[in-house]
């Protein structure tokens, strides 16, 4: 199986994620993450589908793939291809889509808003109270 980039752009535009954990920066909880801000990319699919997203992460070179069991009922269990890791996100994924524009309005917002945030973050903003906060906004307007 070999994976075009139009295919690639496909698979997200339907099953993709742009997304990231912001940590409230005035509301305490119980749980504290260990990050303040948890940028990350995925992808998830059906377990008998794996062999697509361990071609992704070979495509990429980076991220990895994890099983997702489901006990609810009459949902399949799942894989998912995931990249957290910062420098991959930036260096890697980003520039993928940037030059291949993704077609759901809706996936590229969340794309679009993502860049914005990992810019905020190569420029230090997340450490300051005031940055997270307005960086905890901009996570608002995200799917």
């Amino acid at each position: 199986m070999i994976l075009t980039k139009d295919y690639i752009v496909g698979l997200v535009d339907g099953e993709g994620s742009f997304t990231v954990q912001v940590r409230h920066p005035i509301k305490s909880t119980k749980v504290k993450r260990r990050a303040r801000i948890e940028p990350r990319f995925f992808l998830k699919l059906v377990e008998k589908d794996r062999a697509i997203l361990d071609k992704l992460k070979e495509y990429f070179g980076c991220g990895q793939v994890y099983y997702q069991k489901d006990r609810r009922p009459n949902h399949q269990n799942c894989c998912r291809y995931e990249v957290s890791n910062r420098k991959n996100l930036d260096q890697i994924i980003l520039p993928f889509f940037r030059k291949n524009k993704l077609k759901l309005i809706s996936k590229k917002k969340d794309f679009d808003l993502l860049c914005k945030i990992m810019k905020a973050i190569r420029e230090g903003e997340h450490l300051t109270d005031q940055g997270l906060s307005r960086l905890f906004k901009i996570k608002q307007q995200m799917h």
